[in-house]
């Protein structure tokens, strides 16, 4: 009998630790359903689907990728590396020609034109934004005034006090300028320089999706938008000195 006994009791412990080990693969299997459902929607998340509140930033992502992607394919770029700037952004130089770009429409010279929202933007690294307005001169008049003038991307741009503008009239057959405005001409840099090390930081960040072709037109500018918004900044959609800080380039 208590042999029986025994055979009994090792039956039921070896049927409970069966049942125990059953268990514990459920689970195991369960947990694992579990995961694959909240990467499924964290994916769904970053295609866009469902989007609201802090979740804005995926879906303006996805916008501008979609731009991107209409405008045409990306091109290569050559670069090199420059001085340090000093702070984590990392300052390249690329090379390109000064053609003018004809998938982003050209800005045209309006004399009573003035930078729209910028007499709200308090502070003197926003002055220059909101005393901007567009002088047309010709090439004598700019190098008498402004020794330092450059083509740049199909454009002529003359610079003052840390800053780049389009010089109107310079040269009638070279007006192109995907922007009329000023460009903070960040360490001494050219215009379109400034603006590809502003577009490869976006990149990085992922804000910006197109090419990087030193040129402000509306993709950058768009990128530059949502940058400043995320980072409660002034929305210039320009390069602007704090943006620039923002961005590491300080």
């Amino acid at each position: 009998m208590a042999e029986q006994n025994k055979e009994g009791k090792g039956k039921r412990q070896g049927k409970q630790a069966h049942q125990g080990q059953g268990q514990a693969q459920a689970q195991g299997q369960g947990g694992g359903h579990g995961k694959h459902g909240q990467h499924q929607h964290l994916n769904a998340a970053a295609g866009g689907q469902n989007m609201t509140g802090g979740n804005g930033k995926a879906a303006r992502r996805g916008r501008r990728s979609m731009a991107a992607s209409q405008q045409g394919g990306l091109s290569s770029v050559k670069s090199g590396k420059l001085q340090g700037t000093g702070g984590k952004a990392q300052v390249k130089h690329y090379d390109f020609a000064n053609a003018r770009h004809t998938n982003i429409q050209s800005v045209t010279y309006r004399e009573n034109y003035r930078i729209v929202g910028a007499e709200h933007w308090r502070g003197e690294h926003y002055a220059v934004f909101r005393d901007y307005h567009p002088l047309w001169h010709d090439s004598v008049w700019w190098t008498a005034h402004y020794p330092r003038v450059v083509l740049i991307g199909g454009g002529w741009y003359y610079w003052n006090a840390g800053f780049w503008y389009p010089a109107w009239g310079y040269d009638p057959g070279a007006q192109f300028y995907a922007y009329d405005g000023p460009i903070y001409g960040y360490n001494n840099l050219p215009p379109d320089q400034v603006v590809a090390n502003v577009q490869e930081e976006l990149q990085s960040q992922g804000y910006y999706h197109g090419e990087v072709d030193g040129m402000l037109g509306p993709l950058t500018r768009a990128a530059l938008a949502d940058y400043q918004r995320d980072h409660n900044l002034y929305t210039t959609s320009a390069i602007d000195e704090p943006t620039m800080s923002s961005l590491g380039f300080s």
